[in-house]
């Protein structure tokens, strides 16, 4: 007969083991629970020949077990132990970022359970009993060192995504604080390249001359860096923003939105999304 004992004094965790060993839809398996001084015990034991497929299954169901039950106070307890210097506010934000990041490919739901699932199935092939907190704390190191990436990704998440609003607020108190320098700029977005014309439809020239930027990205002076500072440098009372193709850089023109707000006004159907429509299907057509 094979048997594994499971201690804890975590109800919830009983009842969850209960109702997993109650379907475990193999025969020759039972369940008994106990009750002692330092443990509450359930002890499931297996009298049948096919002691590969009850390990095999036990070790699923302890696996879910951990990602059901303890997994998120572990994030929680990694981002205090790592991340203290945030505040309630802060942590609450970048637990939300920790939650959508489990559903990435890295930290797929598929990837978290192997990492348990391995170390389970060691552990019951030559163990009879398990401490479930004290295997949780101090076994459990790939999956833990999974949890600590995926709590150190959202943190950078969060910060970029801080600094990020931080630089929005900032640029919309510069643009509020000085008057409009010309009245009106149509940006043409054609793919993921930028064209800047003035009222008279004229090129306006981007200013790609680092010294005189208001701002310039940290990491890379891309394109769209400079057309930013070139919108910065001129001010203009109305921004009309032509979107000529559905591949068009939208992350870009949604900072252009937040930074000048009302001073912005899409357009998909103009004359002059007409003609710059018209102008990309004749390249196409040349590339051919």
């Amino acid at each position: 007969m094979n048997s594994l004992c499971i201690k804890t004094n975590n109800d919830t965790v009983l009842e969850y083991l209960k109702n997993e060993f109650s379907e475990f839809n193999m025969l020759n398996v039972f369940y008994s629970c106990n009750e002692f001084k330092s443990y509450k015990n359930i002890i499931i034991h297996y009298t049948g020949i096919d002691t590969e497929l009850f390990y095999n299954k036990l070790a699923t169901i302890l696996s879910y077990l951990v990602i059901d039950h303890f997994e998120m106070n572990m994030i929680k307890n990694i981002l205090a132990s790592n991340y203290f210097y945030f505040d309630d506010f802060e942590i609450a934000k970048i637990l939300n970022i920790c939650e959508e990041n489990l559903c990435d490919e890295e930290y797929s739901l598929v990837n978290r359970q192997l990492a348990l699932f391995d170390v389970f199935y060691d552990y019951i092939h030559t163990h009879h009993s398990i401490i479930l907190t004290g295997f949780i704390n101090f076994r459990l190191y790939q999956y833990r060192e999974l949890l600590e990436n995926l709590v150190d990704f959202s943190v950078n998440q969060f910060i970029i995504e801080k600094e990020y609003f931080e630089f929005i607020s900032m640029l919309k108190l510069y643009i509020h604080a000085q008057p409009a320098l010309i009245e009106k700029v149509h940006i043409i977005c054609i793919d993921f390249d930028m064209i800047l014309l003035d009222e008279n439809l004229d090129m306006i020239d981007i200013d790609k001359n680092a010294l005189n930027a208001k701002y310039l990205s940290d990491v890379s002076f891309s394109n769209n860096d400079y057309i930013l500072n070139t919108l910065l440098t001129l001010l203009p009372k109305h921004i009309y923003l032509h979107t000529v193709s559905t591949s068009a850089n939208f992350d870009f023109v949604n900072t252009l939105k937040l930074i000048f707000e009302n001073r912005i006004t899409i357009c998909t159907d103009c004359s002059i999304c007409h003609l710059y429509k018209n102008l990309k299907v004749k390249q196409n057509k040349n590339k051919k």
